[in-house]
C-alpha cells in the first residue's frame, strides 16, 4: 500500500492543531527512520532427502508493495546448533530472486533451518528474519527424524486495547500457543476467584489458536480463566488487574468503514484532549482529535485510509498528556484481498507418468509467473505459511502461529482473525522509543548488487596510489577494461557490479612495457563488502527429534527415499565408460601422482590421501566461495561447519582436521581470501602419521600451467564470485530406457519455474510429467504488475 493522504478527524467539534507536538515529531522519526523490509520464501516442497534440490523463490516486501530498497538477499541453511551449512547471495529485482542448494551426502539426517534476510534488515531485530524449518533425510545416518505429537500448550487472555476497566464491557481474546500440534479443539470458562464454581461466561475455540469471550468486571475483584482442551489437560489463567479509571477502545467492521467507539471510566476532563493516531506499515494514515468531556466518543475510520486495500491498521489512543494508553490492532477489508486470479487453459490427464500442460492466458500486466506443480499430500494437521499469509500476518508478527494460511483462504474466519489481531501487539515500533526521539542504529546500509574492496600489493607490500589495470571478463560476456588507482592504503574498490558467473579479473601495473616483469609480483586480494551477517539469536524450538530407528513411518518420505532410489538407478543405468574415457582419465591419474611428488614432502606422504589436481583438472572450484567450500561432500568422512565469520571449518571422521599452506600450519580465514586459482593441489590426509588428519593446500609455482595453458602469455588473475545461480529444473525423460528400470516413480515436485513467461509469443506453458500416483497435483501460481497487485492461484486440480 503507497500512502496516498492522511485522514484527519476532529471528534465532536473543531479545534485548532498547535505548533509540531509530541506525537507530530515521534510520527516524523516514524517515518523517516523505521521503514522496513519483510521476506517470504517459497520452497517447492516440505522435505528433502540428501542428494535432492532445495528450489525457492524469495519475495521482499517494504509494507505491502515488493520492496525497491535492497537488491541482494542473503539465504542460508543452518543446523539445529547454529552451525552455517550453506548459504547464497541471490540478485533480486523487483524485490523477487530465486536460487537452489544442493544437499550434498555429507549432510546428517535433522531438522535444518532456512534463514532469509537483507542487509538493511539487520538494521533491525532478528525476530524479523524469515525462518523456516527444513527436515533434510539421508538413509545412511544411524538416527533418524521423527516428528513428535507434542501437544503441550499454554494459553493466554488479552483483552481489547489492552485494558480492563470496571463496569465497561470488554472483549476478550484466549490465545493457545504449542510448540508442535495444538489440541483438536478446546474450551473454556471465566470465574471469579472467590466463587471457583460458577461460571460467569463460557466460549469455545473459534479455530486451534483463538477464541473469543466477553465479560463486564467489578473493581476489587479477581478473575480467571480456566482453558481445557478435548483430552482433558487444562490451564488457569488469571485476568489483568481491574483498574477503576481509564479507556476502552473497540473496534468493529462498517459498510462504511471501521466503527470505533472509546469509553471511559474516572476521567476528571472526559476524553477533551486525547487523540488517535492510525499507522499502516509504520506510516501514519489516520489522526483524530477529541474535544468533548464526556467519557464516551464514536466514530467511523473509513477504509481510504488503506487506498481501499486490505491492511493491519494500527490504532493508538493517547491521552491528554501525549502518552500511549491503549492500542488494538485491525484487518480492514478482510474479504477483499484484490487479488487476480490467471485464466488457465487446462490439460490434464490423471494416468501414471501422463505428460501435462496448462497455459496462462497471456496478461498484459502481468509478464512473469512462479509456477509451482507438485503432488498433493493432504495432512491430518495442516500447518501452512503461504505468500498470502506472510504478506499480511507472519511478515510482521513473530509468535507462534498454528495453520496461518487459515485466515486467507475463501473459507477463512474473520472474527478467528480479529480475535488474532486482539492478542497481538505491533513490534516494529513502540510509541516510548518513537516520543522519545530514540532512532534505529543504521549500522548496515543497502548497497545497489555487488561492491568488493581489494588489497593490492607488490612483494608483500602495500601500492598507494598506483594505477592499476583490469580486464573483467565472464564466460558469456566480453571483456572490460577498467583502470583504477589504489587509494593512500592501496585499496580499490569495485561498487555497484552484478554478475552470476565467475568473474574473472586480470590486473597489472599501468607501467611502460619494459616494466611489464614487475607485475609478475602484484596480486589482488578482494574482500566482499555486501556479506553475511551472523545469526545471534537462539533458533526456534522444534517438534521433531531424532531417535534410534530403523525405518521410517511417514508415507510421504518412505516416498521421498523411494525417489532417493530411483535416481541413483538412473545415474548409474546412465554411466557408460567408453575406452577413450578410460585413457584420458589414466593419463589424469599420471598427472596427478606426477605433480603430488613435485609439490608434497615425505612428511605429507600417506597411504590414505585424497588428492586434487588444479593445474590440469577440477576447473569447476574456480566458481567456489573458497577451496574449502568446493572439497564438501566430495571426500568421504571429511565434513563442515561454518563459523560466524563465513569460514569454513573442516573435521575428519569427527576431529577438527588440521590445515597446511605449502605444508606450513594456517587457519581457515587465511584459506577463505586464497584465491582458488591460486591453487597447484589439495592433499586430504586421513590419519597420516606426523601430520594426523589434515588438508594440505598448495599454491602454484613459477611456470605451472595445465597443458593447454602454456602458451598463453602470464598474467595476475583472480575469480571472484557474484550472485549465486539456480541449478536449472530439469524434466525427466520418461520415454527413456533407463527411466522404464524405476518401478514405482515418487518424485513430489513436478514442475518448478521461478519466472514462466511468453516464449515465441506462445502463451506461458507449464509442461509436466505425472508420477505414478499424482492423481490430485498443488497448482501454485504467483505474479506482480507494475503497480504491485498480486496474481495468485493455489489450488488442488
Amino acid at each position: 500500500m503507497r500512502k496516498s493522504f492522511i485522514f484527519f478527524l476532529y471528534v465532536v467539534g473543531i479545534m485548532q492543531f498547535k505548533a509540531q507536538d509530541k506525537i507530530d515529531k515521534a510520527v516524523q522519526n516514524l517515518e523517516q527512520n523505521y521503514i522496513q523490509e519483510k521476506v517470504y520464501v517459497l520452497l517447492d516442497k516440505d522435505n528433502y532427502v540428501v542428494g535432492d534440490n532445495i528450489y525457492f523463490k524469495s519475495f521482499v516486501f517494504n509494507g505491502y508493495s515488493r520492496s525497491t530498497i535492497s537488491t541482494t538477499l542473503f539465504v542460508e541453511l543452518y543446523d539445529h546448533s547454529k552451525n552455517l551449512v550453506d548459504k547464497r547471495t541471490i540478485a533480486l529485482k523487483n524485490g523477487e530472486g530465486d536460487g537452489s542448494f544442493t544437499l550434498t551426502e555429507a549432510l546428517k539426517e535433522d531438522v535444518y533451518y532456512l534463514r532469509a534476510y537483507t542487509t538493511w534488515m539487520a538494521n533491525f531485530p532478528e525476530e524479523f528474519n524469515f525462518m523456516k524449518q527444513v527436515p533434510i533425510y539421508n538413509p545412511n545416518s544411524e538416527q533418524k527424524l521423527t516428528l513428535t505429537k507434542n501437544t503441550k500448550w499454554t494459553a493466554n487472555a488479552f483483552p481489547e486495547s489492552g485494558t480492563f476497566i470496571e463496569n465497561i464491557l470488554t472483549k476478550f481474546a484466549v490465545r493457545v500457543y504449542s510448540e508442535g500440534i495444538p489440541p483438536e479443539s478446546w474450551s473454556g470458562y471465566v470465574v471469579d476467584s472467590e466463587k471457583p464454581n460458577e461460571k460467569l461466561t463460557t466460549f469455545k475455540g473459534l479455530d486451534k489458536n483463538v477464541g473469543i469471550f466477553t465479560m463486564t468486571p467489578k473493581f476489587g475483584k479477581t478473575y480467571k480463566v480456566i482453558v481445557e482442551d478435548n483430552k482433558g489437560a487444562k490451564q488457569t489463567i488469571a485476568l489483568p488487574t481491574v483498574a477503576n479509571s481509564g479507556i476502552n477502545l473497540q473496534l468493529v467492521n462498517d459498510p462504511k468503514g471501521i466503527s470505533y467507539q472509546i469509553k471511559g471510566a474516572a476521567l476528571p476532563q472526559g476524553l477533551q484532549g486525547y487523540s488517535i493516531v492510525g499507522t499502516i506499515n509504520n506510516q501514519m494514515v489516520y489522526r483524530a482529535n477529541i474535544k468533548t468531556t464526556n467519557n464516551e466518543a464514536s466514530s467511523i475510520i473509513p477504509t481510504k485510509v488503506s487506498n481501499d486495500e486490505t491492511a493491519v491498521l494500527n490504532i493508538t489512543i493517547f491521552d491528554e498528556k501525549q502518552n500511549p494508553v491503549a492500542q488494538r490492532l485491525f484487518f480492514i477489508n478482510p474479504k477483499k484481498l484484490n487479488l487476480d486470479e490467471p485464466t488457465l487453459n487446462f490439460s490434464l490427464n490423471n494416468e501414471p507418468r501422463a505428460f501435462n500442460s496448462f497455459d496462462i492466458e497471456p496478461n498484459d500486466d502481468f509478464k512473469n509467473y512462479t509456477v509451482l506443480v507438485r503432488e498433493n499430500q493432504p495432512s491430518e494437521n495442516k500447518n501452512e505459511n503461504t505468500l498470502l499469509s506472510a504478506k499480511w500476518l507472519t511478515g510482521d508478527f513473530t509468535s507462534s502461529i498454528f495453520n496461518p494460511s487459515q485466515y486467507f483462504e475463501k473459507t477463512a474466519n474473520p472474527e478467528a482473525f480479529d480475535a488474532l489481531l486482539i492478542s497481538e501487539k505491533w513490534k516494529r515500533f513502540d510509541w516510548e522509543s518513537l516520543l522519545s526521539g530514540k532512532i534505529p542504529d543504521f549500522v548496515y546500509k543497502p548497497q545497489k548488487n555487488l561492491s568488493f574492496k581489494g588489497k593490492v600489493t607488490n612483494n608483500g607490500r602495500f601500492l598507494p596510489n598506483k594505477n592499476i589495470n583490469l580486464l573483467l571478463k565472464t564466460e558469456n560476456s566480453d571483456k572490460s577494461f577498467v583502470p583504477v588507482t589504489t587509494d593512500d592504503n592501496g585499496f580499490i574498490y569495485l561498487d555497484n557490479i552484478y554478475f552470476d558467473e565467475p568473474l574473472s579479473i586480470s590486473y597489472y601495473l599501468n607501467k611502460d612495457k619494459k616494466q611489464v616483469s614487475e607485475n609478475d609480483n602484484v596480486n589482488i586480494s578482494f574482500q566482499s563488502l555486501v556479506t553475511n551477517i551472523p545469526y545471534r539469536g537462539n533458533l526456534p524450538s522444534t517438534n521433531y527429534q531424532l531417535v534410534n530407528s530403523g525405518q521410517t513411518s511417514n508415507p510421504a518420505i518412505a516416498k521421498a527415499l523411494q525417489n532417493k532410489k530411483n535416481q541413483q538407478t538412473l545415474k548409474t543405468a546412465n554411466e557408460e565408460t567408453l575406452i577413450e574415457e578410460v585413457q584420458v582419465v589414466a593419463k589424469k591419474v599420471d598427472k596427478k601422482a606426477e605433480l603430488d611428488k613435485e609439490l608434497s614432502s615425505g612428511k605429507f606422504s600417506s597411504m590414505d590421501a585424497t588428492i586434487f589436481d588444479f593445474v590440469n583438472d577440477n576447473k569447476d572450484a574456480q566458481s567456489s566461495y573458497n577451496i574449502l567450500q568446493w572439497l564438501q561432500g566430495r571426500v568421504a568422512g571429511v565434513t563442515f561447519t561454518m563459523d560466524s565469520s563465513g569460514n569454513y571449518i573442516p573435521s575428519i571422521r569427527g576431529s577438527q582436521a588440521n590445515l597446511f599452506l605449502d605444508e606450513t600450519p594456517t587457519d581457515a580465514s587465511m584459506i577463505s581470501s586464497l584465491p582458488v586459482s591460486n591453487i597447484a593441489m589439495v592433499k586430504v590426509i586421513k590419519n597420516g602419521g606426523l601430520v594426523s588428519n589434515a588438508i594440505a593446500i598448495y599454491t602454484k609455482r613459477g611456470n605451472m600451467l595445465a597443458e593447454e595453458d602454456k602458451s598463453t602469455e602470464k598474467v595476475n588473475k583472480t575469480i571472484l564470485r557474484g550472485y549465486d545461480k539456480s541449478v536449472e529444473f530439469e524434466l525427466p525423460d520418461i520415454t527413456s530406457d533407463a527411466y522404464k528400470k524405476i518401478k514405482t516413480d515418487t518424485r513430489e515436485t513436478l514442475y518448478w519455474n521461478p519466472s514462466l513467461s511468453e516464449e515465441g509469443g506462445l502463451a506461458p506453458r507449464a509442461k509436466f510429467f505425472n508420477n505414478d500416483d499424482a492423481k490430485k497435483r498443488e497448482i501454485i501460481i504467483i505474479s506482480f504488475d507494475k503497480d504491485d497487485k498480486m496474481l495468485y492461484y493455489n489450488e488442488v486440480k
